[in-house]
């Protein structure tokens, strides 16, 4: 099963971008779970090589966007900054937008657990996209492609003051309350060192109050808050 050249087209519309090597934007969009399936007839690989170099190639061109756009902030204000440009529910958001979800290529069992509604399964599927639009177009493409679909995000984000990080957003909540700080705590560590994944608890007091996942321990914290976030503590 490849992406049928209708596909191809849909995706190209959407990203405005015309691959010259069209194996790289199927190669972006290949799952792990695919490589399972047993009517493949040839060894192929995932996306997860073009993610990371995605995630580079966007931490890169953000980081550099904000230096020129913001001159006099300071290094920790660019910092939390970027990192709510390129954190996963922007990443997730676009490939909505832009429709990656249905084309995604990954295992019978894993588009039944609704895989390709998974946000942190979007969010990769994104980072790969910029990393094949970069080796397939130079980076002043990725750079416009960039700019295009993330500025809007982060300017409304912007309009309406949801630029806190989201641990400091539930530690402000909770305190309201005069209850102590929120406590974290790590459960569970997979992975080989150069590809951990971190699973984190978020606690009141002895309480347990979501977990989180992520590629760092930063990452796993500030999305176990989120779910706090969008529940009453």
């Amino acid at each position: 099963m490849t992406l049928d050249k209708k596909q191809v087209n849909q995706i190209e519309k959407s990203l405005n971008v015309v691959f010259k090597d069209k194996t790289l934007l199927q190669l972006s969009l290949t799952h792990r779970s695919f490589l399972n399936e047993s009517h493949l007839q040839q060894k192929t690989e995932s996306n997860e090589r073009l993610e990371f170099l995605g995630d580079a190639i966007l931490e890169f061109i953000i980081s550099n966007f904000l230096y020129e756009k913001f001159p006099q902030k300071e290094e920790g204000w660019l910092t939390n900054l970027r990192s709510n440009v390129v954190r996963t529910t922007a990443l997730a958001q676009i490939a909505k937008t832009l429709n990656f979800g249905k084309h995604i290529l990954m295992s019978r069992g894993e588009k039944e657990a609704k895989g390709n509604q998974n946000p942190s399964i979007l969010a990769d599927t994104t980072e790969a996209i910029i990393g094949a639009i970069y080796l397939d177009q130079g980076l002043k493409e990725t750079q416009d492609f960039i700019e295009t679909n993330f500025m809007p995000i982060w300017e409304k984000w912007v309009e309406k003051g949801e630029l806190k990080d989201a641990k400091s957003l539930l530690q402000e909540k909770i305190q309201v309350n005069n209850s102590p700080p929120p406590i974290y705590k790590t459960l569970e560590e997979t992975g080989p060192d150069h590809q951990k994944v971190f699973i984190v608890g978020v606690y009141l007091k002895d309480k347990l109050l979501a977990k989180g996942k992520g590629k760092s321990k930063r990452e796993a914290e500030s999305n176990a808050a989120q779910k706090v976030l969008t529940k009453e503590v």
